[in-house]
């Protein structure tokens, strides 16, 4: 307590009226009423009876709240007052006709995700990408073009615009773009001549079928792979279209190799 800081404690003699429901009338000398909690009277305390109240000022506990709510405040303000930080955007893979892009995941503190927006080349484009995604796979982009990208996310706490990728995509020649996945072939063995192919293009494959990968190379035209290639618009392929790209040392089109839901190559 400061030295400037008085405390004043005040008594006050009342005659207890009436106590009724945890209630007691207590009246003054001076002859005013007032309602008091009949439980924290003294024992003993009934009608008739003489009691006095004091009341002192707890300083101490008003100190002791006021910088229990200030911290209170500084907590709020910390917490929402924190902007969603911009997102970092970096390009995955490259192809003659589409680009990946990954970010990781979003720091948006207290803020609200509404959207995420794509724009190509400073236009914003009709690619729906959802609120958990951290990728986006760009497709339709023409051979050997040049290409900005950024991502706008919408907030609650208003638009926050990533970084601006520029990139060109392959030319035909450029086999590097080829993600190959695997479905059924004819035999298992024919994998490893055909993963040794990819090898010598500099072309990579995958296990597992995703978005990501480019075509399916399969003999028949049946199983989950198959199935989610085609929901997923990836083409699925002969394995003659890999002896193709290499033989002409180009992207082929894909269209001649075509691997029906029959199970029949178009060769």
């Amino acid at each position: 307590m400061s030295q400037t800081e008085y405390t004043e404690v005040v008594s006050q003699e009342f005659t207890v009226g009436k106590v009724d429901a945890g209630m007691a009338i207590l009246l003054s000398p001076d002859h005013h009423l007032i309602e008091f909690p009949a439980t924290i009277l003294p024992d003993g305390v009934t009608t008739g009876s003489i009691i006095n109240v004091t009341i002192e000022r707890n300083h101490d506990e008003e100190r002791r709240r006021r910088q229990d709510f200030m911290l209170l405040q500084d907590d709020i303000l910390a917490q929402f007052s924190k902007h969603p930080e911009p997102p970092v955007i970096s390009l995955k893979s490259v192809t003659q006709t589409s680009a990946i892009i990954t970010w990781k995941p979003l720091v948006l503190h207290s803020a609200g995700l509404k959207g995420i927006d794509v724009y190509r080349n400073g236009q914003k484009i009709s690619l729906q990408v959802p609120l958990t995604a951290l990728s986006a796979k760009l497709s339709g982009l023409e051979v050997n073009h040049p290409y900005t990208l950024h991502i706008v996310l919408r907030t609650t706490a208003g638009p926050f615009p990533s970084n601006t990728l520029s990139f060109q995509t392959h030319t035909l020649e450029n086999l590097t773009g080829l993600n190959i996945s695997f479905g059924p072939l004819a035999h298992p063995s024919e994998a490893q001549p055909l993963i040794a192919l990819l090898t010598r293009i500099g072309a990579k494959y995958t296990e597992e079928l995703s978005t990501e990968n480019t075509h399916l190379v399969c003999v028949y035209g049946r199983g989950p792979k198959f199935e989610k290639a085609r929901e997923w618009n990836v083409p699925c392929v002969s394995p003659e279209f890999l002896r193709a790209c290499e033989g002409n040392g180009r992207v082929m089109n894909s269209s001649a190799y075509y691997v029906a839901p029959d199970g029949s190559a178009s060769l």
